[in-house]
């Protein structure tokens, strides 16, 4: 379970409502959203933090903050969308947004008391833009990033794409004698066809509230600090020799003469919704489940075997950067190239030439003209999302799935309330799309008439969740191998 319609479950219709009851052992800074239609994009999204009464930095901070970043549209998803996929021409390319926010305002005040260090959570949760982010004065120390620990790290500026998170000691000055600039700041590369945004956020970090708010000094060269060279905290070597390659090439393609945007292409593949959910598919095929044709070409499958290292390989052979988000894991971050390095040269890297003891991440940015490798062991069975969180690239079909350890996915059952949930929708629960099952009755490969959107989280100890329209990602029963973190359950209940 984690939420996507046609993927993990049937859509939650207008009107009604769905329970998500799950048991969670991950801790940190998470967020939520919807997963249809790009809903998310109008507003139904927020951060979700699971706190960990094992955290090896308890001692180091006296309080909390988090902040939200989010790019903010005046007009809403259902004019945006069929505009982005049906026309404006080559240089319309991705809706500019209309306004960046802190918090989901402009002049956000965060007060805050002299010498004291502040645990300061900040989540992207826009639609589309990277955003650069610092605070004038003061240095942060990287502690946390998606939800994984890291060593310590300096930093004055983070670059923060949508989906990520990053978590930080903030130390305040000794005496309260002026206010300091909070300044969050869109990515310009992905927008810079537009003059039109006003692309910097400020709020204020207010040591005094009778001294002025002063306007930040003007950036000329933002210069945010690589994640690639951030350390996981537990210091988890590289998963070597992966069982499992994967090469995922991304293009996009133009229609009617490259007047106009069309879609966006894993290995030639734009995904589409399915009309059964995969899910649903992977757990009624017996053996045929670990065919990838039982699951439709549409639906860009790959099946992973229990248990193996699985190594994906992603080419950029677009022009801008894509952040990139795996539903289900936190993977390692093992090589990256530079902008315009171009496809990943399969066969002259060794081992030796990848990141030792990788940072763990579950959305990591692909350079434009570039590549990167990521591995991660595939001990959770599921089936799982990978895709751009970009929601104008996820809605075009930059998504492939992931069916992890079907047969070991099979173990387990789903609720009998799912043929009533599906009904109202028309969903096909136990049909075979692909005619792979002979004992499953046969329907033609379509899609469903669902459109989807990105994806979410889910967290810790016992929680029920009343939800409309809300996907949760992240895992809902996780098999831990040896190679993974430990981290101590929460017993509490999460309430929402």
């Amino acid at each position: 379970m984690d939420g996507p319609a046609q993927v993990s479950q049937c859509p939650i219709l207008p009107g009604s409502s769905f329970t998500y009851k799950f048991k969670v052992e991950q801790v940190g800074t998470y967020w939520y959203h919807s997963h249809t239609r790009g809903q998310y994009v109008d507003g139904l999204r927020g951060p979700l933090i699971i706190h960990d009464p094992g955290n090896p930095f308890h001692a180091q901070f006296d309080e909390e903050i988090v902040l939200t970043l989010s790019d903010w549209y005046h007009k809403e998803i259902a004019e945006l969308m069929p505009k982005y996929k049906d026309g404006g021409g080559m240089m319309s390319m991705e809706p500019v947004p209309d306004a960046n926010l802190l918090n989901d305002t402009q002049n956000l005040q965060v007060p805050v008391q002299p010498s004291k260090t502040y645990l300061v959570r900040v989540v992207n949760i826009g639609a589309f833009v990277g955003q650069y982010f610092w605070i004038e004065g003061h240095t942060m120390t990287i502690i946390e990033l998606d939800g994984s620990y890291v060593r310590p790290t300096v930093a004055e500026m983070i670059y923060l794409a949508s989906g990520q998170r990053c978590s930080f000691l903030l130390t305040t000055k000794v005496e309260a004698s002026q206010n300091y600039p909070i300044v969050a700041s869109m990515d310009q590369s992905l927008i810079k066809m537009s003059d039109r945004v006003n692309t910097d956020v400020v709020g204020w970090l207010v040591y005094d509230l009778a001294q002025p708010l002063p306007s930040p000094v003007e950036i000329k060269e933002y210069n945010p600090i690589d994640d690639m060279g951030i350390l996981p905290y537990d210091d988890m070597p590289l998963l070597r020799k992966p069982d499992q390659t994967i090469i995922l090439s991304l293009n996009m393609e133009h229609k009617n003469g490259g007047s106009q945007y069309t879609s966006y292409f894993f290995n030639d593949v734009t995904y589409e919704t399915p009309q059964v959910p995969s899910l649903f598919t992977a757990l009624i095929s017996g053996d045929a489940a670990t065919s990838v044709a039982t699951y439709g070409r549409s639906s860009n499958p790959f099946v992973l075997e229990h248990n193996q290292v699985v190594e994906l390989i992603l080419n950029n052979r677009h022009m801008i950067n894509h952040p990139f988000h795996l539903h289900g894991h936190q993977f390692q971050a093992v090589w990256r190239s530079e902008s315009g390095g171009g496809d990943f040269p399969v066969g002259t890297l060794t081992e030796d030439d990848f990141n030792q003891k990788p940072v763990r991440r579950d959305t990591l940015v692909l350079p434009n003209g570039g590549s990167m490798v990521i591995r991660f062991r595939a001990d959770n069975p599921g089936v799982w999302l990978f895709h751009c969180h970009m929601e104008w690239h996820a809605e075009t079909g930059l998504v492939a799935t992931m069916i992890e350890a079907p047969l070991k996915l099979q173990q387990q059952s789903i609720p009998l309330a799912r043929e009533h949930f599906c009904a109202p929708s028309g969903t096909e629960i136990s049909a075979n799309v692909t005619n792979e099952v002979d004992s499953l009755p046969k329907i033609h490969e379509k899609t469903s008439s669902l459109a989807l959107g990105p994806i979410v989280l889910l967290l810790a100890g016992f929680v029920a969740i009343p939800t409309v329209i809300i996907g949760i990602f992240w895992i809902c029963k996780k098999g831990q191998s040896d190679d993974e973190p430990k981290y101590r359950r929460l017993e509490p209940s999460l309430e929402l």
